[in-house]
């Protein structure tokens, strides 16, 4: 780490205070429109602002007691890509929508043969006249029941599955409105009892053109645009996805009810502070390189593979120092973490697929035999 927080009496913090004072109930919209939802994007969306600005910009949030819309496909993935791609009426049709909470976003990427391999996917799109033909299932896909739109990869190009082609080469990129015809959503209801993932059946969904995002067979790239903030946006925050509790908020209640005596299980609370401070660190870390114009580096897979594992060692050590009452009931947080932490090192990419990411883009080893 390398810098120093703004004083009190920062111009940026008084801005926002200013603005806070003169909309002490803002709707997601106004929040959205007054670029504090995102605002490191640029503007009108965003402030434009540096690293800095970002961390004043959340420190003064949090201070009003404000949380931002939750949209976190829309505003942690899909938002980025489209930015990074889309055309201008595409970000004048989509982006405010998503920041202010308005339109929830799902994201119709992996495929029952096709997780962890996602090049390998089999949905095809084909032209129609001005329109794409779509068939294909999608699994997994969070939010889908709740969502108005879809980020979408299909193969465009079938020849690209043959062996020597490169299957990465044929696939586009599509926005999809959840409401077209031909769009069936199967709920997949957890061992939690909740509803969060569905399997999305595509039978002759005819999306127009202009639901293209870049150019035809090269949705690959915008994929791993979209993957990389993913990464990003699920080693952040509570331990489950950024979401729920914290190490530390477990922490403050042990400290709260007097501590414990066991020495294993104070062992294990010190292991969780040392795993929860050094992905502190290591966001710190990031925040530092882009403040200093620095390439990111491995930071998003080597969070995500920390961060996966913290959050079901949080989730385990709470269980059993609820002892025989953790098992009496999962409808509170932290039973409902301890049943979904399972989940966190599959989805958004499997602990496996990040420390393969690592191996190979970080440390210079081969690629797996077979790989493209």
């Amino acid at each position: 780490m390398d810098f120093d927080m703004p004083s009190e009496d920062d111009p940026r913090r008084v801005a926002v205070r200013t603005w806070l004072e003169e909309h002490p109930e803002p709707s997601g919209r106004a929040l959205a429109e007054a670029g504090y939802v995102a605002p490191h994007w640029p503007e009108p969306w965003g402030l434009d602002a540096d690293p800095i600005h970002q961390l004043v910009v959340d420190d003064e949030l949090r201070r009003a007691g404000l949380s931002r819309p939750s949209n976190p496909i829309g505003i942690g993935w899909a938002g980025p890509t489209i930015l990074h791609a889309g055309s201008q009426e595409q970000r004048d049709r989509y982006l405010f929508g998503l920041l202010s909470g308005e339109d929830i976003w799902c994201q119709l990427f992996s495929e029952p043969g096709a997780g962890s391999d996602l090049a390998s996917l089999t949905t095809r799109a084909e032209r129609d006249g001005d329109e794409w033909v779509v068939n294909g299932q999608k699994v997994w896909t969070s939010l889908a029941q709740h969502a108005r739109y879809g980020i979408l990869i299909a193969r465009t190009n079938a020849a690209s599955l043959e062996v020597g082609v490169g299957k990465q080469q044929g696939i586009s990129y599509f926005v999809c409105p959840m409401d077209t015809p031909g769009i069936e959503i199967r709920p997949i209801i957890e061992m939690t009892g909740a509803h969060m993932f569905n399997e999305v059946f595509l039978t002759d969904v005819r999306l127009p053109g202009e639901m293209l995002v870049g150019q035809v067979d090269q949705g690959w790239a915008l994929a791993k645009v979209t993957l990389a903030n993913e990464r990003v946006s699920l080693s952040s925050g509570g331990a489950l996805w950024g979401m729920g509790p914290s190490a530390g908020d477990l922490l403050d209640l042990v400290r709260k009810d007097g501590g414990v005596e066991d020495p294993l299980l104070r062992q294990r609370l010190a292991a969780l502070h040392v795993e929860a401070e050094i992905l502190r660190l290591i966001r710190l870390r990031t925040v530092t390189a882009q403040i200093k114009g620095e390439p990111p580096g491995p930071e998003a897979s080597i969070r995500k593979a920390l961060a996966d594992e913290h959050g079901q060692h949080v989730m385990a050590l709470a269980k059993d120092l609820a002892g025989a009452g953790g098992m009496l009931t999962a409808d509170d947080m932290w039973g409902y973490g301890y049943l979904f932490a399972p989940a966190l090192t599959i989805g958004g990419g499997t602990s496996e697929v990040q420390r393969n990411i690592i191996a190979e883009r970080s440390l210079g080893l081969p690629k797996d035999l077979g790989t493209d």
